[in-house]
């Protein structure tokens, strides 16, 4: 089973720049996809991005395409969010989220069905 913990996060200036790690153990993280959520005080949980096991795929909610980035190293056991161009309306918990049976509808529709997530890193964007 893989565990999950987040670092990165942080307090920056709207228009600054963040990169989130989520750490994994486990000898199958390379057959994972991975992703990131994010949670805002009173709001639900929602998707930002997620990477196939490979690498080779990657999704974005609207409002991340074109500033966030995803990547994972597999060798490392890790997966990263670059974050540019911050705004305020970025500001939440940001949790790492796996799956053993790949990325599909579940990841925006039925997220609370993923099988491992991290404990959450706080990122605020000041304005």
């Amino acid at each position: 089973q893989v565990q999950l913990v987040e670092s990165g996060g942080g307090l920056v200036q709207a228009g600054g720049s963040l990169r989130l790690t989520c750490s994994a153990s486990g000898r199958t993280f390379s057959t994972y996809a991975m992703g990131w959520f994010r949670q805002a005080p009173g709001q639900e949980r929602e998707f930002v991005a997620a990477i196939d096991w490979s690498g080779g795929s990657t999704y974005y909610r609207g409002s991340a395409k074109g500033r966030f980035t995803i990547s994972r190293d597999n060798a490392k056991n890790t997966v990263y969010l670059q974050m540019n161009s911050l705004k305020p309306e970025d500001t939440a918990v940001y949790y790492c989220a796996a799956d053993s049976r790949g990325y599909g509808g579940r990841w925006l529709r039925f997220h609370e069905t993923l099988e491992v997530w991290g404990q959450g890193t706080l990122v605020t964007v000041s304005s």
